[in-house]
């Protein structure tokens, strides 16, 4: 009987793959665990860094402010004028033929500014002037005359003295010297009329010249050449002033006070004034005077107000506000300061501070307090135009993120 060698266990040679597969997918699902964990962890620690979420504030801007406005006794609004304007016409009627001005035109006083058409006038003005030559030129031939007939009469009065003539001719003598004396005085009368005419030519030729009254500019211009004038504008198509014109060395503010105001107004009080036009310009000036008279319909006083620093770019009917002062201001007061609202201002450690918004953080500034301003207060360490929370909570923190309320 053959006997055989057992027969190997297989089974024993199997390798569990299944096993292996499971083993590896099980530490890779908690190596990724491990990583969810830290980056919550350091996610929770970032937001707890910011100030543990988004805070809702309500946002303010840094401002420039001026010191004035803490001694300020009154505000009122009123506008620019001229105190010396003109509405430039002539007497005379007829068509503008000349215009050398402008709107912005500089002129002096006496500039002809307009002409309207003058050669009938001139006309009768040369008539005149000949009138006048003609009757000297009648007195020269009157007054030899009369040096003839004084000479005659003197030869005629020897004459007679020695009777080499007889009564009657000395008689003529002296009728022809008395009628040359009275003739010499008719053609100085003349005269007189003759220079009168001419005068009143003169006065006829100058009315047809538009001149101006006044140092000053020309704001506006209302008719041009060809336009019909006349001294009232009654006529169909036709044109009263030719130009308006202002002195601007008289500019000034005129400001409606209120009536039961008008005892904090007085003549001398220093002013602030702030054009609407330039917002950033401030200009001191005083009250000059006030209208003697109060408007009923307003129940308003009418102050007048003269600019102590005159300023180019101030122009007739700017409209205007103004502060009136209990003092004058120094030198130092007359710049702006940064200020920022009262309620922007908060205490962290014993320090003020105030918290900027940027990009949606605050960022906590210290800042110097140096006093209010009205409404604001002082402050420096912070620019115009930086956003700052106002009213910050105790929780608000350096570095948190922030969404500002809309109103």
């Amino acid at each position: 009987m053959s006997s055989q060698p057992p027969s190997p266990d297989l089974s024993k040679l199997t390798i569990a793959r299944d096993q292996k597969a499971f083993t590896g997918k099980k530490r890779g699902r908690k190596k990724w665990w491990i990583i969810a964990a830290l980056t919550v962890t350091a996610v929770g620690a970032f937001v707890a860094f910011r100030g543990g979420g988004t805070a809702q504030v309500e946002s303010g801007v840094v401002a420039l402010a001026y010191p004035a406005q803490a001694i300020t006794a009154l505000n009122a609004t009123g506008r620019v004028t001229a105190q010396r304007k003109a509405a430039v016409s002539t007497k005379a009627t007829g068509r503008l033929e000349f215009l050398g001005v402008l709107e912005g035109s500089v002129v002096k006083e006496g500039d002809i500014l307009a002409r309207i058409e003058n050669k009938d006038v001139t006309a009768t003005q040369d008539q005149a002037r000949a009138g006048v030559r003609a009757a000297k030129a009648n007195l020269e031939q009157g007054l030899a005359e009369m040096r003839d007939a004084q000479s005659n009469l003197t030869r005629s009065e020897d004459l007679a003295k020695k009777n080499f003539i007889s009564g009657a001719t000395l008689d003529t003598a002296k009728a022809r010297y008395d009628k040359a004396k009275a003739a010499v005085a008719s053609l100085n009368g003349a005269i007189g009329v003759a220079e009168a005419n001419m005068r009143a030519t003169a006065v006829s030729v100058e009315q047809t010249l538009i001149r101006a009254p006044f140092d000053g500019v020309v704001l506006t211009k209302n008719a041009n050449v060809g336009d019909i004038i006349t001294p009232f504008s009654s006529a169909a198509d036709s044109k009263g002033a030719v130009v308006n014109m202002a002195d601007m060395s008289t500019l000034e503010v005129e400001a409606d006070v209120s009536e039961t105001s008008i005892s904090k107004i007085s003549v001398g009080q220093p002013v602030q004034i702030q054009l609407d036009a330039f917002p950033d310009l401030r200009i001191p000036g005083k009250v000059s005077r006030t209208v003697p008279t109060v408007d009923r319909s307003k129940a308003t006083l009418l102050v007048k107000i003269e600019f102590i620093e005159r300023d180019p770019r101030v122009l007739p009917d700017m409209s205007a506000k103004v502060s009136f002062l209990t003092r004058a201001l120094t030198d130092a007061e007359k710049k702006p300061v940064t200020a920022v609202q009262a309620a922007a201002v908060a205490k962290r450690d014993g320090k003020d501070v105030v918290f900027l918004i940027e990009e949606n953080f605050a960022k906590q500034t210290s800042v110097a307090v140096a006093g209010k301003i009205g409404d604001l207060v002082q402050v420096s360490g912070v620019k115009p135009g930086d956003k700052v929370v106002l009213a910050p909570s105790e929780k608000l923190k350096d570095g948190a993120a922030v969404a500002i309320i809309k109103k």
